[in-house]
């Protein structure tokens, strides 16, 4: 069976099942498309599913003009029907893997996905998990359920494990670009898992799925980790009246030793603000704590409060109070360039200034309406940045490359800047994190 998938791997005639046709899934079955194979991608989402038939991209990373040479030749199609699983000989897992509000893991997408998996599972399928989990996931959660078929792990089915890698608006390091880091149940299944990746970028197989769960969540604890360093260092350098911007800039001239993060309002997306917590969670259950994850999220946690806290400052130096000021957050994304709120830092910001008594507009044109507002509202993002000055602040929370910046520093009478987006811009009327 082994060798069977792998021929059919290595002549791109292995049908491959992608299941979540999200940020992650969806240039995941571009590429595999791409590169020859059959691709079907599974959803609940009827949008979704309509979208990629209709060979309409709804993802910025994923060009348009791809989806419709890879749609109209029928290589790459969309489902709602999960009986065709047992068509796959592949099967990919790509599911939201988000936080409960006590910090533990939720991986109800996950055991959704493959209770269907395990519906129609047969003999010599490769059952791949990317989503983000804590380590020993695969093993403790997926295998036993697969194996409640009757058919063994390793032996009738093969088992690995891949976190992705998708950074989304990357234009220098796509899916192509970036190495994939593979873990199999055993050494068959990880040549497996490396012959799928292997066809578009460079695989890098580790001993177990538990290192290659380890291997997500160390990239992601030690950005999380670095993020809430610098922002402590902003914090201190407030205190002592200089640029933190400057001291990174100068810092980074350093050839060795010496890798730049910079501070921000907070930090957002699926990953980082989630992936370190995985592992917390995992650790305390045997009996051990991990102080710096623990520090990490305290110290960025604080970040969207220093920022309302600093525009409250800058409007006292105008003889203005916070309450009741007309206030404009600028990009309302979790990053630039994107169409994603995810636990983004500037949901907090808005959502601290309303509770102040402020009256708050925002502008994001990727981000037309905030409809899960934790203030109870609905936000509708203003269409356009004419009359700037009839705000008492503009704070720039996500700084998006498409913003009139110019404008912004002409028209704005406070500019709070939390994105060094006026870098070597002088001027009075901005305030620094």
């Amino acid at each position: 069976m082994h060798k069977r998938l792998l021929n059919k791997i290595n002549t791109r005639i292995a049908k491959i099942g992608v299941v979540g046709q999200g940020y992650v899934g969806l240039p995941l079955s571009v590429e595999l498309a791409k590169q020859g194979f059959n691709v079907t991608g599974f959803e609940v989402d009827e949008f979704k599913v309509s979208m990629i038939n209709k060979c309409k991209s709804y993802i910025g990373d994923v060009d348009t003009n791809d989806m419709k040479e890879i749609v109209s030749s029928k290589k790459f199609s969309a489902t709602l029907d999960f009986k065709n699983f047992v068509k796959m000989d592949v099967i990919i897992i790509c599911v939201p893997t988000p936080l409960r509000k006590s910090k533990d893991p939720d991986v109800s997408y996950i055991v959704e996905a493959v209770a269907n998996i395990k519906k129609t599972l047969r003999k010599g399928q490769l059952i791949i998990l990317e989503s983000t989990t804590y380590p020993g996931a695969t093993n403790e959660l997926v295998m036993p359920m697969l194996e409640e078929t009757g058919l063994n792990a390793g032996e009738d089915f093969f088992l690995a494990f891949s976190p992705e890698r998708i950074d989304p608006s990357n234009k220098k390091f796509g899916i192509k670009d970036t190495p994939k880091v593979v873990g199999g149940l055993c050494e068959k299944c990880a040549d497996l898992a490396a012959a799928v990746y292997g066809s578009f970028t460079k695989a890098h197989k580790v001993s177990s799925t538990q290192t290659a769960e380890m291997v997500k969540l160390l990239e992601n604890t030690f950005r999380a980790v670095n993020i809430a360093l610098v922002n402590e260092v902003a914090l201190m350098c407030n205190k002592l009246n200089i640029n933190v911007w400057e001291i990174i800039e100068a810092a980074a001239t350093k050839p060795f030793g010496f890798m730049p993060f910079y501070p921000g309002p907070g930090i957002g997306g699926h990953c980082i603000p989630l992936d370190p917590h995985y592992l917390s969670w995992k650790l305390k259950t045997l009996n051990f704590y991990s102080r710096f994850i623990e520090l990490a999220g305290e110290m960025n946690s604080k970040m969207p409060e220093y920022v309302v806290s600093t525009i409250s400052d800058a409007l006292n130096k105008k003889t203005k109070a916070l309450k009741n000021s007309k206030v404009l957050v600028l990009g309302a994304a979790y990053k630039k360039d994107v169409a994603d709120i995810r636990e983004s830092p500037a949901i907090d910001v808005i959502n601290i200034l309303i509770e102040k008594g402020v009256k708050l507009s925002y502008y994001d044109p990727y981000i037309p309406v905030i409809k899960n507002c934790g203030c109870g509202r609905v936000l509708l993002s203003i269409k356009s940045l004419s009359g700037l000055n009839k705000y008492d602040a503009v704070v720039v929370i996500t700084d998006h490359a498409n913003i009139d910046y110019e404008r912004v520093l002409k028209e704005a009478k406070i500019i709070v800047d939390t994105r060094n987006a006026f870098r070597n811009v002088k001027s009075d009327k901005i305030v620094r994190i």
